[in-house]
């Protein structure tokens, strides 16, 4: 499947791993209508391809992830603003951050600089974040008289609570990556010099493991993160379970494993 034509980002595939580069680095890759709509198209054509293993989303250069929105857009007093137009470009950027969630592979960002705004956001709909120990993390969209959009508010509140989601939020402030990682944002922290290998290692350890076990767990653990209860979750992961099993894939790792 071709990737190309994008107009602010680039979709290189390799081996199997698809991955998207921010390419507005003038900017700190921020994310303008442009960037969103070449997103939303790189997601669902990677969905349609199933020889993708994983999905790996970094920026350009060495200062950001991606710094969020472009602020030129919150410019102006609220009649210049059409609130229909407003309330469908919202439900787009939800719409294009649930495709990352919801992709068949694992995405994981990269996360080399910035990660703030609709970055962080991003990120946050990813299944895995590797930072550099430079990086830094905040939504500081009250310093422009702004709350947080895009499903951010309930996507960030379950990965690290309600206590410091309202911290960082109240008080627009960042913190840097050993922070982000202490209160569960991020997995892993390494030098920048090291980013390359540990993104690399994380997804050979992937496709080195059952391709369709693998997307299937994605889609049994994202499925339990937003079901009602308990027993629903565990309804969906028992016909998810049976699912792989029924697989040649199942059947031919467990013979390899049963002869070692």
């Amino acid at each position: 499947m071709p990737y190309e034509a994008y107009e602010s980002i680039t979709v290189d595939v390799s081996d199997d791993v698809a991955t998207i580069t921010f390419r507005r680095p003038e900017k700190y890759n921020a994310l303008s209508t442009e960037v969103y709509l070449d997103l939303s198209r790189a997601f669902s054509e990677i969905q349609l391809d199933r020889d993708i293993d994983a999905v790996v989303i970094t920026g350009e250069g060495d200062d950001a992830f991606c710094s969020g929105a472009d602020i030129d857009q919150y410019a102006g007093p609220a009649e210049d603003h059409d609130p229909r137009q407003k309330d469908r470009q919202d439900e787009f950027y939800e719409e294009v951050y649930t495709k990352a969630y919801d992709l068949h592979a694992p995405v994981i960002a990269k996360i080399n600089g910035y990660c703030v705004g609709g970055g962080l956001i991003l990120a946050s709909f990813c299944d895995l974040r590797i930072a550099v120990d430079e990086a830094k993390f905040g939504v500081p969209t009250t310093d422009i008289g702004q709350i947080p959009g895009g499903g951010s508010t309930y996507r960030v509140e379950q990965l690290i609570g309600e206590a410091k989601v309202k911290e960082l939020v109240y008080t627009a402030g960042m913190v840097d990556a050993q922070e982000a990682r202490d209160i569960g944002f991020v997995n892993r922290v390494v030098e920048r010099d090291e980013l390359d290998a540990e993104v690399d290692g994380i997804v050979q350890a992937i496709k080195d493991t059952g391709r369709q076990a693998v997307k299937n767990s994605k889609r049994a653990i994202n499925y339990s993160a937003q079901a009602p209860d308990l027993e629903t979750a565990r309804e969906f992961e028992a016909e998810v379970w049976w699912e792989q099993f029924a697989t040649e894939e199942r059947r031919e790792l467990v013979d390899e494993f049963i002869e070692d």
